[in-house]
C-alpha cells in the first residue's frame, strides 16, 4: 500500500524557535491598575503626576520617594541599579503607597471624578448589602488620610453607612488611597449633573409576634450593639428610657388628674384653706354688726 506523497515545499518565512519575539511594555501605572485586587484604583495620567505641585508634601510621607517615582513613572536610572535586593522591595512597596496618595488627589479632579463615575455605573466597588438599598452601588471612602490607619470602607449614598467589602482582598486596601473626601464630592458631582440619589423610602421596623418593641426595650438594643458605649451603654441608655416611662406617667397622671376635676384638687391647698377661713371670719363679724 502506497502513501500519497507531500509534493509542496517547506517555506523558510515562518519564525524560527531562536527568534526572539518582541514584548509589549506595559506601563507600571497600568500593571498596577490590573492586579487582581486592585480594581478600585483608575488609572492616573502622566499629565497629573508630571506636575510637581500636585505631588507637593509626598515627598515627607513616603520613604525613597524619588526612587519610588522614577518606578511609577518608567523611569530607569543608573542609580536603581546600585540598590540592593532588600532596597529594591522596599521602594516597590514606597511606589505602591506613593502613587495610593497621588490616587486620592487625582480621584477628587474633574477628570479623576469622570473615571470613577465610569466605574460607579457599572458597579464596580461593589452594591449596598442593605436589603432597602435595593442593591445601590456604593463608592470606596477611607476613615482616615493617613496611610495605615484604617483600611478602604464602602460607603452607600442612599443609606449614608459605611461598610466592610465583601472580598477580603480588598479589605486589605488602605483606606488613605481614597480619602474621607472623595465619595461626598462625587456625590456633589452628580447632584450638579442632575443626577440625584434618594434617600431609602423603607425602615426596618422590629416585631414580636407581630407586635412593634416597646421603647424601651429599643433603646436597650440600640445602646447593647454601641460599639463605644458597651454595656455601660446599655445600662446608661435604660436608665434614659426609665426616666422617659417616668416622665410619660407623670404626664398621664396629670391628664387624669385635669379630667377628675382639678378645681377640687386646688381647694385643697394651704392656700385655699386659708382663704375659706377668711371668708368665715367676715361672715361671724357681719352678724355681730346686724345684732347691734
Amino acid at each position: 500500500m502506497s502513501y500519497p506523497m507531500f509534493t509542496g515545499e517547506y517555506s523558510d518565512d515562518r519564525p524560527g524557535f531562536d527568534e526572539e519575539v518582541d514584548e509589549e511594555v506595559i506601563p507600571w501605572i497600568v500593571w498596577f491598575c490590573e492586579m487582581k485586587s486592585h480594581e478600585f484604583f483608575c488609572v492616573v495620567d502622566r499629565d497629573f503626576i508630571d506636575d510637581d505641585f500636585n505631588l507637593t508634601g509626598l515627598s515627607t510621607m513616603v520613604s525613597f520617594y524619588h526612587y519610588a517615582l522614577d518606578l511609577i513613572l518608567d523611569l530607569e536610572t543608573q542609580s536603581n541599579s546600585r540598590l540592593t535586593d532588600e532596597q529594591q522591595r522596599l521602594v516597590e512597596s514606597s511606589a505602591e503607597t506613593l502613587y495610593g496618595l497621588i490616587h486620592a488627589r487625582f480621584i477628587t479632579t474633574p477628570r479623576g471624578l469622570k473615571l470613577m463615575e465610569e466605574k460607579f455605573a457599572e458597579a464596580e466597588f461593589g452594591r449596598c448589602p442593605r436589603v432597602f438599598c435595593g442593591g445601590q452601588a456604593v463608592l470606596p471612602v477611607g476613615q482616615s488620610d493617613v496611610v495605615r490607619e484604617s483600611s478602604v470602607k464602602l460607603f452607600c449614598p442612599k443609606c449614608q453607612d459605611i461598610y466592610y467589602p465583601r472580598s477580603s482582598r480588598h479589605r486589605m486596601l488602605d483606606g488613605a488611597f481614597w480619602g474621607t473626601t472623595f465619595p461626598h464630592l462625587f456625590l456633589m458631582h452628580l447632584r450638579e449633573s442632575g443626577k440625584l440619589i434618594p434617600r431609602p423610602k423603607q425602615q426596618y421596623v422590629p416585631r414580636i409576634y407581630g407586635f412593634r418593641l416597646h421603647n424601651r426595650e429599643k433603646c436597650v438594643h440600640e445602646d447593647s450593639v454601641d460599639q463605644t458605649g458597651g454595656a455601660g451603654g446599655a445600662a446608661a441608655g435604660a436608665g434614659e428610657c426609665d426616666d422617659d416611662d417616668e416622665r410619660q406617667e407623670d404626664e398621664q397622671q396629670q391628664t387624669c388628674a385635669v379630667d377628675a376635676g382639678l378645681g377640687d384638687t386646688l381647694m385643697n391647698t394651704p392656700n385655699s384653706r386659708k382663704g375659706r377661713g377668711s371668708a368665715r371670719d367676715s361672715k361671724d363679724d357681719m352678724e355681730d354688726t346686724l345684732r347691734r
